[in-house]
């Protein structure tokens, strides 16, 4: 077994109420969660892994599908969309080469869209890997985008 995988199982009890709590440590750390991960949970937590997959699947918080380093959330909510929500979608799928709900090649960036940040008076805000970017522009997209490219 992975020793991060190993290390996560290890803080939590082993049953089923601990279920939700290891797919987010191992989401956290991986990034996604992978199938052969899944079929783990389910051995160590002796949880049928179809319980398992209803579980991630149910949370928008899962994916099964890899992520990148950081996040991005465009707010589509009402506010946002007329703040011009849509205009800074464009922006970022052209300066990142990828369409909503893809991870660029080198695993840096996934663009996601949500119906709602609650926070309206921000619009259109932008959370990249927690990190809030109200009344964004398309012109503002690139420096923001540089300042996450720098950190990696």
């Amino acid at each position: 077994m992975d020793p991060q995988l190993q290390e996560i199982f290890e803080s939590h009890a082993c049953s089923s109420e601990s279920l939700i709590a290891i797919l987010q440590d191992i989401q956290e750390k991986f990034h996604y969660l992978a199938e052969d991960n899944l079929k783990l949970v389910s051995e160590q937590l002796a949880v049928p892994l179809h319980q398992v997959y209803s579980v991630t699947t149910f949370y928008n918080a899962f994916s099964l599908k890899p992520k990148g380093k950081y996040v991005i959330q465009v707010c589509m909510g009402t506010a946002c969309h007329v703040r011009g929500a849509d205009r800074l979608l464009e922006e970022l799928e052209r300066e990142l080469g990828i369409a909503n709900g893809e991870t660029t090649p080198d695993q840096q960036f996934s663009l996601e869209t949500v119906n709602c940040l609650g926070a309206c008076a921000l619009g259109p805000i932008m959370v990249v890997d927690g990190t809030y970017h109200g009344h964004m522009a398309p012109h503002k997209v690139n420096s923001i985008l540089q300042k996450y490219r720098t950190l990696s």
